[in-house]
């Protein structure tokens, strides 16, 4: 028995994830896979990934591609989400900031460094035309930590994907200002590379079934009243979030995309220097 540990946030996107270690699916290629969720997001995954605690992550595309630019043994495999992430902008229910560009010297609530919300921020900062040198943040670990620090005002604002916190802006505990895009498909599966060349087959094969389910994901009878009830959400909005999002299911990855994100991230001074993208990816 292979044992690999995959990791996510426990966010609908993954549900196909559920879906297939529910189903015992890994098991008939004697793969023994567990799932552990992040509610830190993408910089919690990365640490576990350079630490051995992970095999498989399925991560942002933005903060994986800067954690392997900065040595993560790991490599990308497989875009999981081709879609783009939309990230709202969020300040408390209180605050006295009405528009986003009064957000321009605020303190940004986000969960860690090289996070999405770090990144996105920067993004954001850049869409605005502001000076990213000047941003201030503050580690608040997760989503509840950015819901405590935009209450208690240790922050003025937070970014976090549009639909997992939609429920805290129908109920009051946020005001979301402005949606920012990602400006590339949004999820991708990374996996260490020590895993990479002791079990390619393991590997291979997990994608081989997670594409199956993704590939068929949307055509599940009530899909959207099962995800609007396990993630607390309006069924009108899983139904636009089901429209809106598409899943990779198994489309080779290539050195253009990388490149062409890397040059991004380097235009954001999110990264240092843009390096070989044949060094990001391992295509199964």
């Amino acid at each position: 028995m292979t044992n690999l540990k995959v990791g996510g946030v426990p966010e609908h996107f993954n549900y196909p994830w559920y879906l297939t270690l529910k189903n015992k699916e890994y098991t008939n290629a004697n793969i023994n896979l567990r799932w552990e969720n992040f509610p830190g997001g993408t910089g919690e995954m990365c640490k576990a990934l350079r630490t051995g605690a992970v095999d498989i992550a399925i991560v942002l595309t933005e903060g994986i591609i800067k954690d392997i630019s900065e040595g993560n043994p790991s490599k990308i495999v497989q875009v999981f989400v081709d879609s783009p992430l939309i990230w709202g902008v969020h300040v408390h229910k209180n605050s006295v900031f009405k528009s986003i560009e009064e957000l321009e010297h605020g303190t940004i609530a986000i969960s860690r460094f090289g996070s999405g919300s770090h990144l996105m921020a920067i993004v954001n900062a850049f869409n605005q035309g502001w000076n990213v040198e000047n941003l201030k943040f503050k580690v608040v670990e997760n989503l509840q930590g950015g819901i405590d620090a935009l209450k208690n005002g240790a922050a003025d604002y937070f970014m976090w994907e549009h639909f997992t916190t939609k429920p805290l802006v129908d109920n009051g505990t946020f005001r979301r200002i402005e949606d920012c895009l990602t400006p590339w498909p949004c999820f991708v599966i990374a996996v260490r590379n020590e895993i990479l060349e002791q079990h390619p087959e393991a590997i291979a094969y997990i994608l081989k079934v997670i594409n199956k389910q993704t590939g068929s994901f949307k055509n599940i009878k009530n899909i959207d009243s099962t995800l609007a009830i396990r993630y607390e959400q309006k069924f009108t909005d899983i139904q636009k979030w089901l429209k809106i999002t598409e899943w990779n299911s198994g489309k080779p990855i290539t050195k253009d995309l990388i490149t062409s994100i890397q040059k991004q991230l380097f235009r954001f001074n999110v990264i240092k220097e843009i390096k070989n993208s044949a060094a990001f990816i391992k295509n199964m």
